[in-house]
């Protein structure tokens, strides 16, 4: 019959003190290198997002400056506020998710017929 140990033994693997641990490193080091090499080679043919450039040109529009507007002086207030003393012993604490939401809506709103134009 099988004992405990054996079925112990079927299942986790042993390790040795015999085992060479050079080899191992030596082989990490190489593939970090090639892994490097091929992310230098991604990074070349890589063109940008044009879903972020089309958000950059439609965040320069007239129908969404406000909101873009409205944004960041939330995030300069916000963060004014976070500097003060007895910000953390605040019962209300402002945040700018209600702007981020209506600039986000504007944004997708003027982008998204042209994005589609331009997937392959």
């Amino acid at each position: 019959m099988f004992s405990l140990t054996d079925l112990i033994e079927a299942v986790i693997p042993a390790a040795y003190a015999e085992e060479p641990v050079e080899e191992v490193e030596e082989i990490e080091e190489v593939e970090e290198v090639e892994e490097e090499e091929e992310e230098e080679e991604d990074d070349d043919d890589e063109e940008k997002d044009p879903m972020d450039v089309l958000r950059d040109e439609c965040s320069k529009t007239a129908a969404c400056k406000p909101y873009v507007h409205h944004y960041h002086e939330c995030i300069e207030r916000v963060t004014a506020e976070q500097q003060e003393e007895g910000y953390e012993d605040k019962h209300h604490k402002e945040d700018c998710v209600e702007e981020f939401f209506h600039l986000q809506h504007c944004l997708n709103d003027c982008l998204t017929p042209r994005l589609f134009s331009k997937l392959k």
